[in-house]
């Protein structure tokens, strides 16, 4: 199935890994672009920019598929030094980089500049018609329904996907809630060029996460995510579990600062729940594509899945419309 987003970046099927803290590793990027798709490397999941070459040339030795990088940019009181690893993604002479987070110019300029493939990650149709001003190459547009940080404007994909589609000439894909090829097809028909998948992709084999967690996402049904940070206008979408659910109640409370729910919620504590799969270490972000997650696969086995179902689907109503 050719798609301008498969032409764009070379691959095989429509399907992307999304940037995931932790998650996106040389393992799990070289499983999905082996399998077809377009795996992604999470540039701040290596702790520094020389540890990030490693890992891109560690992926080059598994696979000699298309490969993206995740570079995600977001306001901190420490920030780590994004312009060295912008300039190692550069210098490791990677084609595809996936951006995301606030203030994205002076990257996507940088990465034009050397010939890099930039697809950017938008929550509104706004910052995406911005995106294609600044020249990105393709937008992922995330729906409500997606893990992570789903913007302040809570609009889903049905509705946001084709209103960015009437506003986008670039190629687009459909983000938060896509497991299946009826995702796919769906996100299609709406006027996307493929999907990019993040929580479907963590209960695979090759997801470098603790087997507990993988079953968590796949007993749970689409109503077991909670909205964190609301109050601090920083929405996010989490797994529900006790350290959610206590977050959420402590934010809750009359005069609850940040500093109030930041030993809950610190990136380390998560990192430790997905190693050990102690659910009660810190937060495990996932959407509410888990009503939909029903098995461990392999990527492989996941993306023959989609694509399979997908030709059945579009066989199916070829029919009905003869």
């Amino acid at each position: 199935m050719q798609t301008r987003f498969t032409r764009l970046v070379g691959v095989e099927h429509p399907v992307m890994q999304g940037g995931m803290m932790w998650v996106g590793t040389a393992d799990m990027a070289a499983a999905v672009s082996n399998a077809g798709g377009l795996g992604t490397i999470t540039a701040l999941t290596q702790q520094t920019p020389d540890d990030l070459r490693r890992e891109i040339d560690r992926c080059r030795s598994l696979t000699d598929k298309p490969f993206a990088v995740n570079l995600t940019i977001l306001p901190s009181v420490k920030p780590p030094p994004y312009a060295d690893y912008r300039r190692a993604i550069i210098d490791s002479g990677v084609s595809v980089v996936e951006t995301a987070g606030s203030r994205p110019q002076e990257h996507v300029e940088d990465f034009k500049a050397h010939g890099v493939k930039v697809i950017h990650k938008c929550t509104s149709v706004r910052h995406a018609v911005s995106a294609q001003k600044m020249g990105v190459d393709a937008i992922s547009i995330d729906g409500f329904e997606c893990a992570g940080h789903p913007g302040e404007d809570d609009v889903p994909g049905l509705v946001l996907i084709p209103a960015a589609a009437d506003r986008i000439d670039i190629p687009m894909l459909a983000s938060g809630g896509f497991g299946d090829g009826r995702g796919l097809v769906a996100a299609l028909a709406l006027g996307a060029d493929g999907i990019n998948m993040g929580t479907r992709f963590c209960a695979t084999v090759e997801a470098p996460i603790h087997e507990a967690v993988k079953r968590l996402l796949v007993e749970n049904d689409e109503r077991a995510t909670n909205l964190i940070f609301r109050k601090f206008h920083n929405t996010g979408r989490v797994a529900k579990t006790s350290v959610s659910d206590k977050v959420v109640e402590i934010s809750g409370r009359e005069g609850a600062q940040f500093a109030d729910i930041q030993p809950l919620v610190s990136g380390a504590r998560g990192r430790v729940a997905l190693e050990t799969g102690d659910l009660e270490a810190g937060l495990i972000w996932a959407g509410q594509v888990q009503g939909l997650i029903r098995d461990i696969p392999t990527c492989r086995d996941l993306i023959d899945r989609i694509m399979r179902q997908a030709d059945e689907i579009t066989a199916r109503l070829r029919e009905r419309a003869a």
